[in-house]
């Protein structure tokens, strides 16, 4: 079994969220679902959480982005950032 590196969410500029310091994800592993491609994780909460490193992208729900093998996002990094919801994942590429 192998086991691919996560991207990592190269800045997220949601605000409101906990897990966003500074437009840095600090969530261990985000999720992104919904027909908006948007940020599962996404907290608006006053209180901030996370880790102290950059976050990562743990699943994809979108089947039909080029960035996504079986359910795993392959790109390099992703953008968070604010389309169609608060918190969508920028880097969303249509098949």
């Amino acid at each position: 079994m192998t086991t691919m590196s996560l991207p990592i969410i190269s800045t997220c500029s949601a605000e409101g969220c906990s897990y966003n310091h500074d437009h840095d994800c600090h969530a261990a592993a985000i999720t992104i679902t919904g027909a908006s491609s948007s940020c599962g994780t996404y907290v608006d909460e006053a209180a901030k959480a996370g880790i102290d490193t950059t976050g990562q992208v743990g699943a994809c729900h979108r089947s039909e982005c080029v960035h996504n093998s079986a359910l795993e996002c392959s790109a390099e990094s992703v953008e968070i950032g604010s389309a169609s919801d608060v918190a969508d994942c920028l880097t969303f590429q249509a098949r």
